[in-house]
């Protein structure tokens, strides 16, 4: 197969699948709420499957560099789709609980640890060997795609709950995982003769600064992200127009957001990225703000069309940082790095979210998340300014240092040759 055919190959697979998970979202917390009574329960499998995300830089070490290949993907995608399909099963047999939510949400996040970042390493080394700069080209599709099945998912899963085909939902679901896992079978493994090495996600960023700058201000936009979803959805509730003002400003974010995955490519490589990711989350966060001082749905979806185009821009400026210095086991171990940042950003905000906007407002949690989110990126970007220039102040009297140490050479070499 060649290497064209192998990034469709993982891109129809990982779109396919992503855009199930986004379908079948709608159907899971009504299936698991009819079957259990119980609330707390709708987000157990959600919950549960970010624990072995965020642990995997401890535990998914070796594990990561395993997946290296097609047929290795597509054994994870088999455990994942076990995974999914424990539930649906359960309720053919009547036999759902929450222990096995728990169960099936751990095994779900083990193979969400090792997929993720594994498909995104396979997809950018095909593009190494399609030509330069595909590596970045086929990230940047994958982001698009996946953020297509954002704006689409939900509007199918809804019409597929209100036909009555809910636990069916949870069954397309596992098929199109484990589907996406035979897909990328004929994926070749780009591994050296050597015995393959297992750098840390804390060594890989060790000579990549820019990386982790990428991270702070990316992770920083996870965090806050609770503002923008919850925040809108608490307006809705409290102004008598439930789901208004959210589903304005996530169609403005879906349209943004696909709009930027067109312009993206062109724009990133005309920018240096570590100044487009800090400008991007920068207008992120005057978005969020201007939403919570001028809360009106046009002004909403206005505001987030353009934080989806700044946020792709962004994401694509850091695959950049990432494909073009590493490869191998450390472009597998930075890939992982970065779903651990965006899970966890995304967690962390998700559990103080709804204290904070119980106590501050949800106007204002807005205003502040959009300005603390800027605030880092401004941050982050002077302190790499600094960084840079002092590294090129080091290089110039390294260098003076240098030449006169040789002029001096030059002069003593001179005085000793004899005259006449």
């Amino acid at each position: 197969m060649s290497a064209r055919r192998e990034a469709f190959a993982l891109l129809a697979g990982g779109s396919a699948a992503d855009l199930a998970f986004r379908i079948a979202q709608v159907a899971l917390p009504l299936v698991i709420l009819h079957e259990t009574g119980s609330v707390a329960a709708t987000g157990l499998v959600g919950g549960a499957s970010g624990i072995p995300v965020l642990l995997s830089p401890w535990w998914a070490r070796k594990a990561r560099q395993w997946v290296d290949s097609g047929p290795r993907l597509a054994v994870v995608a088999g455990v994942q789709a076990l995974a999914l399909a424990l539930v649906p099963a359960a309720v053919e047999l009547g036999l759902l609980t929450v222990e096995l939510l728990a169960v099936s949400g751990l095994l779900l996040g083990c193979g969400e640890a090792l997929a993720t970042p594994g498909r995104s390493a396979l997809l950018a080394d095909t593009g190494d060997r399609w030509g330069e700069g595909k590596a970045v080209v086929l990230l940047t599709w994958q982001d698009g795609l996946r953020r297509i099945g954002m704006m689409v998912g939900p509007v199918v899963g809804a019409f597929a709950v209100a036909t009555g085909f809910t636990n069916g939902l949870l069954w397309v679901e596992a098929v199109s995982v484990l589907s996406a896992g035979l897909l990328a079978v004929g994926v070749k493994a780009d591994r050296p003769p050597e015995r393959i090495s297992t750098p840390s996600i804390r060594a890989s960023l060790r000579q990549r600064p820019e990386v982790l700058y990428g991270w702070i201000m990316r992770g920083t936009g996870c965090v806050t992200w609770f503002a923008f979803t919850l925040g809108l959805s608490v307006i809705g509730a409290q102004r008598g127009e439930p789901g208004v003002y959210l589903a304005a400003g996530m169609t403005g974010y879906g349209v943004g957001s696909v709009i930027g995955t067109a312009i993206s490519l062109a724009v990133v490589r005309r920018s240096p990225p570590v100044l487009l990711v800090g400008l991007a989350w920068a207008v992120m966060g005057l978005c969020w703000a201007a939403m919570g001082l001028w809360t009106h749905p046009p002004l909403i979806a206005l505001m987030g069309a353009l934080a989806g185009v700044s946020v792709v821009l962004g994401i694509a400026a850091i695959s950049v940082l990432i494909t073009r210095t590493s490869s191998g086991p450390e472009r597998r171990a930075l890939l992982s790095g970065q779903t651990v940042v965006v899970n966890a950003g995304s967690s962390a905000g998700l559990l103080a979210g709804g204290p904070i906007i119980a106590t501050a407002g949800a106007e204002t949690t807005l205003v502040g998340a959009g300005l603390l989110t800027t605030a880092v990126a401004l941050a982050v970007l002077m302190n790499a300014h600094r960084s840079r220039r002092q590294a090129a102040d080091l290089r110039d009297r390294v260098g003076h240092r240098v030449r006169m140490t040789r002029m001096m050479r030059r002069r003593s070499q001179t005085r000793r040759v004899p005259s006449g």
